[in-house]
């Protein structure tokens, strides 16, 4: 199954806005507001055997980290604003996340997999399937660049299931771990 560690934001109002604004005039593909999260570690196709283990490790991930709250703040693109295939919004807090992202790193690199090279706090709101529309998408993303989105009370990260479909993917919770 192909699998992603979690921190689900959700369908929020100020997101669900900024998505229907994204919609109008550009060529892109929108997370649906439900599927809205923050991977903290994508693992890709796993196999249920190893679903202990990385349950394990995400315990391991949370210890000593007590439930906190992360602003949703600003907008921007991946790789960059002259090649945007990616728009995001960020997530902001006092480091918990970098923590438990590097911690999940470490700990699944046992388990083979992959080390991140770098983690960028984001929530992905769509992706960019061609340069129509560029010019106002880039307008998009400079006018929100500092905007507040709101704040999410992170309590726990899920181990999720993605199939994919052609009406778009379809999340399950496989696993949660409780901060």
């Amino acid at each position: 199954m192909r699998t992603f560690i979690s921190i689900d934001v959700g369908s929020m109002k100020p997101l669900v806005e900024l998505e229907n604004e994204l919609r109008e005039g550009m060529n892109v593909k929108l997370v649906e507001p439900e599927n809205i999260h923050l991977t903290l570690k994508f693992l890709g196709e796993i196999g249920e055997d190893i679903i202990p283990g990385i349950g394990e490790v995400m315990k391991g991930s949370l210890h000593g980290i007590k439930p906190f709250t992360a602003s949703l703040h600003g907008v921007g693109a991946f790789p960059n604003l002259n090649y945007i295939k990616v728009v995001w919004v960020g997530l902001v807090d006092n480091g918990q996340m970098e923590e438990i992202a590097s911690r999940l790193n470490n700990g699944l690199h046992e388990y083979g997999f992959k080390n991140e090279k770098r983690f960028v706090p984001h929530a992905t709101l769509a992706r960019v399937r061609s340069a129509r529309g560029k010019e106002k998408l880039k307008e998009l993303i400079n006018k929100n660049r500092d905007k507040q989105f709101g704040e999410v009370n992170v309590e726990c990260i899920r181990l999720k299931k993605s199939e994919l479909t052609k009406e778009g993917p379809i999340y399950n919770t496989v696993l949660e771990v409780k901060l």
